[in-house]
């Protein structure tokens, strides 16, 4: 339930979010709840995908698509997530998560979201996904425009490169 009432909060904070670049990064600061915590009384790692979709949500919302994805009935849908976890968020840490539009490519937008607390990284995830419609997929340059951005999309870096590759191969073996 708690995480309903995240949801629930974010979507009330949304209300009076200005509007920000595509590619600026949307920051939300949590508090990790008892009912975060896994056995060894530290968040649990389903936790963070969890947290990473309120991420994603006030990303879409800063660029201004929220209204955008209702009216054409758009819908974001995941189709890979890796996360590092490099240090634990204990009961009642405050963290922040940052998530950020890195680049695109012909089927995939793909983003960087990281869990901070005090200035350190406690998690790093990479993630990719897409925008469909009735009919099939979005195009990610009517999703990128519908933001108001025109210009192309910025590089791929290598470590993002190979984790597509790595997602692909995956993909590929199971057919």
């Amino acid at each position: 339930m708690n995480l309903y009432l995240r949801l629930l909060w974010l979507l009330w904070q949304l209300r009076g979010l200005q509007r920000r670049t595509i590619f600026e990064a949307s920051r939300l600061t949590f508090r990790v709840l008892p009912n975060d915590l896994d056995l060894n009384l530290h968040m649990n790692n389903g936790r963070y995908l969890t947290f990473m979709d309120l991420g994603r949500v006030h990303l879409t919302a800063q660029a201004g698509l929220l209204g955008e994805m209702r009216r054409r009935r758009w819908m974001p849908v995941l189709a890979a997530a890796e996360i590092t976890y490099l240090r634990s968020l204990e009961p009642f840490d405050r963290f922040e998560l940052v998530t950020r539009l890195l680049t695109w490519d012909d089927k995939y937008i793909y983003m960087e979201q990281t869990f901070e607390r005090d200035g350190e990284l406690c998690a790093h995830a990479y993630v990719k996904g897409l925008f469909l419609q009735r009919g099939g997929r979005v195009p990610n340059a009517e999703v990128v425009a519908a933001s108001g951005y025109t210009g192309e999309a910025p590089p791929m870096a290598e470590a993002l490169q190979r984790w597509s590759e790595l997602t692909a191969v995956k993909r590929d073996s199971k057919k």
